[in-house]
């Protein structure tokens, strides 16, 4: 079984998809749309596939499609697309409202399609890593941090929702919990809208979590630290690096009696190709989506509640 995929959108995201796509295991690459024709004449020549006129030719045509449109246009693509019947991977955020997020997962599941959001950094090596460990047992405090150069794109949104949402994510698939409460802090500070944000989340199974963004800093900065039950471990995505600090276990630490450290490490894998060979997996055989629309909407949950949380601390402090 093969296949028939377009993409819509040539933007940033949209090209990158595109290549891959192009030389992806099992799937027939039918080409992309893009409202501006320039554009996607120019990544449909990269990627060797067809400039489609229209997305609505386009998704008449697929099994399935990757939008990797501007967050406003997600809703409607994926509803347009649901309703020609086709499997939808969506970017995130899944949408730019929980009411619209809400729609999608109600829509898909009437038609029994598959619907999965591109929140890459599960696919990543080094949570596969953290993940494939003895690991920490339940946990009890995460902090990540994700700081990076500014670029100017995806200013149609905040750092929240640019940039935290992939750490919310994780938090979220990590705690296993109901999010109770959202504290936070952030300002503008090279475009319109939020470019640093701190957020202090707390969970029903009194799990907590710190994160903090940024897209205004001069270098990178990727990591996640989690407290649990059983242990500590500590994540430097960039470095490639995680060290597990676990009672009895790993070479001996001085200034923690009884336990001891044992350092793992990784070499990165394509996310992106990850992501889609999922994605292709769940259409074509039934594999379980790993973020699926119930995964999307809590992570836009979470981002908003975010975003509503640095509102008010602005608000009240007269900014």
């Amino acid at each position: 079984m093969r296949l028939k995929l377009g993409i819509l959108g040539a933007g940033h995201f949209g090209r990158f998809h595109s290549l891959k796509a192009a030389r992806a295991d099992r799937v027939d690459f039918l080409g992309l749309a893009d409202p501006d024709p320039a554009r996607a004449a120019l990544v449909a020549g990269e990627a060797g596939c067809q400039a489609w006129d229209s997305a609505e030719s386009l998704m008449q045509a697929a099994d399935a499609v990757i939008i990797a449109a501007p967050t406003a246009f997600h809703h409607g693509l994926a509803a347009q697309a649901l309703a020609a019947g086709c499997h939808v991977f969506v970017e995130k955020p899944i949408a730019a409202s929980r009411d619209q997020a809400d729609a999608l997962v109600a829509q898909a599941a009437a038609a029994g399609r598959v619907l999965q959001v591109g929140h890459v950094e599960r696919f990543g090596a080094g949570m596969m890593t953290l993940q494939g460990s003895a690991g920490v047992g339940r946990p009890l405090y995460m902090e990540a941090v994700r700081i990076a150069p500014f670029r100017p794109r995806s200013l149609d949104v905040t750092v929240i929702l640019d940039l935290m949402i992939h750490d919310l994510d994780l938090i979220l698939s990590l705690a296993q919990s109901e999010l109770v409460a959202v504290e936070a802090v952030g300002t503008a500070v090279v475009s319109q809208t939020i470019d640093i944000a701190n957020a202090r989340l707390r969970f029903a199974n009194g799990a907590q979590a710190t994160i903090t963004a940024s897209r205004a800093s001069l270098k990178m900065e990727r990591r996640l630290r989690v407290f649990g039950s059983e242990g500590y471990a500590s994540l430097d995505f960039l470095a490639r690096e995680l060290k597990l600090v676990r009672k009895g276990q790993g070479e001996g630490l001085e200034q923690i009696p009884g336990h001891g450290i044992e350092t793992l490490s990784w070499t990165d894998r394509d996310n992106l190709e990850a992501e889609q060979a999922s994605f292709v997996a769940a259409c074509l055989d039934g594999a379980k989506v790993v973020v699926d629309g119930h995964a999307g909407r809590a992570a836009l949950d979470a981002a908003l509640r975010v975003e509503e949380a640095v509102a008010a601390s602005l608000k009240a402090a007269g900014v």
